[in-house]
């Protein structure tokens, strides 16, 4: 009877909650909460994060942990049980090096710093969120420091990075990166080059709110994705979260003047809300029920965006539906014309709007600027500066102001530093997964044209989603993808993108 790895598994299983309580109350600061709640939630996160991060370090769990490895010995590597007790055992040394005092610091100092990110970014006053971006920026570095000599990590943002891919470090994130570039800088001059305009003004103008969010809901539902298992909410900064694999909360933000917010930004937070959906139920409740990394993560809603969402047989789906609800500015639109538009290519200055080619750039500068800060080779009050200036070099594009410029995005408010490169991975990996999609489902784009999605959801629960978190990133893509990361498919399907839109 294997009593130690049961008892392992109820004490993983209360510390999953306490970290799932956590999520739900930082849910709720985001969408829900009155903003004269602002201080005292920052204090509730500090302390769930301080309790749950005291019984994950503890003598108890490395007790707990040895004795049912022991338990576990002769079972196969990718059984649920041998799972567990592997990745239990990594993420309790992670966290032993760790004081509780830090992580709860660093809880309470980014809540409080999301706040005052809002503000600033509303009056594009990068001078008053300095001080909160130093001070997470102290408190990472102080993070960082907890591992030195912890094995494999040999940069100063290893720490940082294998907290959203564990396993990767910045030397192999960097050639990713520099591949990528090296494909799409080429792809964006000829782009440039081709001399053909793609009117995109169909995505623009007046779009009623409330219609907006009734297309939101629509599409939503429309999706293979459990019925009674989410909801949607506005927010600053679009995000999802899964309180649960059955109870997901997926954000958006409405503009009036462009649609596309409402349609791709959206499909995007539901392919993370989908992933999460197809954990089997047996990992609930454990280390292992969240996705392997933060690459795959991005890797689904990713691909839901623009594999799917941007596709023509998706649009010749969902169009029919815009023209009813914005009769005014689609009601003559044919599908051609929104998938011109929703695939143009343009440099521009916000991230989350990007389109496929020129996205990856933005997430080489924020990455750069990272490296920078955490090798001290960037002042942070010098970070506008530095921002525009690769703005211009690697886009060709002038910053107006910080709101749209090193205030766009909240993941240093929110002390998150190493995230941003695992969407650009995401990007990696989706194309890996699409090239094997595209070969094992016949019939796929006929599929998605009469909106039927769930063919495409069942393959990847059967060969992604029902893994959980049982495999490091390395393993799992090697499971999945059958080969080592490449961005060679990725690049050749934004070319052969490009070719159909641009004659090049």
């Amino acid at each position: 009877m294997a009593a130690s790895l049961d008892e392992l598994r109820e004490r993983l299983a209360e510390i999953n909650d306490l970290g799932r309580a956590r999520a739900l109350l930082a849910w709720d600061e985001r969408t829900q909460m009155p903003s004269a709640g602002i201080e005292p939630r920052a204090e509730q996160l500090a302390t769930l994060t301080r309790i749950r991060h005291e019984m994950l370090v503890s003598d108890e769990l490395g007790r707990l942990i040895d004795a049912a490895a022991a338990e576990v010995d002769s079972m196969p590597y990718d059984s649920d049980e041998a799972s567990l007790t592997r990745v239990a055992r990594r993420g309790w040394e992670k966290a032993r090096r760790v004081p509780a005092d830090l992580r709860a610091e660093i809880t309470r100092v980014s809540s409080l710093a999301e706040h005052a990110w809002e503000q600033a970014r509303a009056e594009s006053d990068f001078a008053a969120f300095l001080p909160h971006l130093a001070r997470n920026v102290e408190l990472r570095r102080r993070y960082a420091d907890c591992f030195a000599g912890f094995e494999g990590f040999e940069h100063e943002y290893d720490p940082l990075l294998d907290d959203f891919e564990p396993g990767m470090t910045t030397a192999e994130i960097s050639t990713v990166l520099g591949d990528l570039r090296d494909g799409i800088v080429p792809l964006l001059a000829a782009i440039a080059q081709s001399g053909v305009t793609v009117d995109a003004s169909s995505l623009y103008g007046g779009f009623p709110l409330e219609s907006q969010e009734a297309l939101a809901r629509e599409l939503i539902a429309d999706l293979p994705i459990q019925a009674d298992a989410w909801r949607l909410d506005a927010t600053v900064h679009p995000f999802a979260a899964a309180i649960s694999p059955a109870d997901l909360r997926i954000t958006t933000r409405f503009d009036p003047d462009y649609l596309g917010t409402a349609v791709w930004s959206v499909l995007h937070e539901a392919g993370h809300a989908m992933y999460e959906n197809g954990v089997p139920r047996p990992l609930w409740r454990s280390p292992l029920a969240s996705p392997s990394s933060l690459g795959f993560h991005e890797s689904q809603s990713r691909l839901w965006e623009n594999w799917v969402g941007r596709g023509r047989p998706y649009l010749e789906h969902v169009t029919p539906r815009l023209r009813e609800l914005f009769p005014d500015r689609l009601g003559a639109a044919d599908v051609e014309t929104i998938y011109r538009a929703a695939n143009k290519v343009e440099p521009s200055l916000i991230r989350v709007e990007a389109d496929q080619v020129t996205y990856n750039l933005h997430i080489i500068l924020r990455f750069e600027l990272e490296l920078d800060i955490f090798g001290g080779r960037v002042e942070l009050r010098e970070l506008p500066d530095a921002w525009n200036a690769r703005m211009r070099d690697y886009l060709g594009i002038e910053v107006p102001d910080d709101a749209h410029g090193v205030l766009q995005d909240v993941h240093w408010a929110g002390g998150v530093f190493g995230y941003f490169p695992t969407y650009a991975l995401g990007n990696v990996i989706a194309g890996q997964l699409w090239q094997r999609v595209a070969s094992e489902l016949p019939g796929l784009d006929d599929g998605i044209r009469r909106g039927e999605l769930a063919g495409l959801r069942d393959w990847l629960r059967e060969n992604l989603h029902r893994h959980g978190n049982k495999f490091m990133p390395k393993e799992l893509i090697e499971r999945v993808i059958r080969g080592p990361l490449d961005v060679q498919p990725y690049v050749g399907q934004l070319r052969a993108l490009a070719a159909d839109i641009y004659g090049i």
